[in-house]
């Protein structure tokens, strides 16, 4: 058997503190880009600090909306709060789509009227500082979430990975840009930056519709479903098998085919042998297996799998 997954319990905690590492970073980040955009006025060094002041904002928000889906399920909110990971998500979205807008503007302005820039040393040592931190965070963060799942972080750190090249794209302009020719360097910039943040913003905008819209789990999620079915001496087969995710939540349900001469307490039995080797692999999982006698014809229609692959097994 393959080694579980972290409990519900050590996912939340593991979350938090993402998110709080991720606010300590760029609060350091924006007070040193201030700082050196103050002394060099450089327009791509500026697109940085515009980007980092988004990634705080961001951060803020992830900090109260992982809060806020961890919150367990009450008596309004049977399947618990984990869509706000999502909704948060495409917050997110608007916030870095509107930042990019305001770049590619400053960075035209730049690009016809080139303004020169000042002390470059200064800044080149503030964007080395960005790309150790911004590294180091976005190690954390991918271990967070390979443990956790959780689309917050993994939306809080695609900010991150598009900094790196962000940082040493203003690294290289800050270079050129010092140098009476190519002050236009800084413009230009300025203009990738702001196309970096776009990608950005349209990769967290998709995970967060793919969760608000109860997209079917990962396939490969999906086969390990099966084979945890096959694997079963006394299941026949599995049909009509539906999957999603609602922030760490993951929901499965689906009809299992039995002996149809076997008793109801036997099946039942069956059943919550299954169900426990689901929860095992998936902590937490909200599980509801309807049992058909094998060989029955269900009238529900068969669903196929992302792939196109039915997902009955027999």
């Amino acid at each position: 058997m393959s080694k579980s997954a972290p409990a519900a319990s050590e996912k939340a905690r593991l979350m938090r503190r993402a998110t709080y590492a991720s606010v300590l970073v760029v609060l350091v980040l924006v007070a040193a880009k201030m700082a050196a955009w103050l002394q060099t006025e450089s327009v791509a060094l500026l697109a940085s600090l515009v980007d980092s002041l988004l990634d705080g904002v961001a951060s803020a928000i992830n900090l109260l909306a992982v809060r806020h889906a961890l919150t367990p399920a009450d008596d309004e909110h049977r399947f618990g709060h984990g869509k706000a990971e999502a909704l948060a998500g495409l917050g997110q979205g608007a916030l870095v789509t509107g930042s990019a807008l305001y770049l590619f503007i400053t960075g035209i302005q730049h690009l016809i009227t080139p303004q020169p820039i000042g002390s470059s040393p200064a800044g080149i040592a503030v964007m080395v500082l960005s790309i150790l931190l911004t590294g180091g965070l976005i190690l954390y963060q991918r271990h967070i979430v390979r443990q956790t799942g959780s689309l917050a972080i993994a939306a809080d750190r695609l900010h991150y990975v598009a900094d790196l090249a962000t940082n040493l794209t203003v690294i290289a302009a800050l270079l050129l840009a010092s140098q009476p020719d190519y002050v236009w360097v800084d413009a230009v910039a300025a203009l990738i930056v702001a196309a970096i943040i776009v990608k950005s913003a349209i990769d967290i905008v998709r995970g967060a519709l793919d969760n608000l819209m109860d997209r079917e789990m990962a396939e490969v999620d999906r086969e390990r479903i099966l084979t945890v079915v096959r694997q079963h001496s006394q299941a026949r087969a599995l049909h009509d098998l539906r999957t999603r995710r609602a922030g760490l939540q993951v929901f499965i349900q689906f009809h299992l085919e039995l002996d149809p001469e076997i008793s109801l307490r036997a099946a039942h039995r069956i059943t919550d042998e299954i169900e426990t080797e689901l929860r095992r692999m998936f902590p937490g999982a909200g599980v509801l297996i309807h049992q058909d006698p094998a060989g029955y014809d269900d009238p529900v229609s068969e669903f196929v799998s992302p792939s196109g692959k039915p997902t009955g097994t027999g």
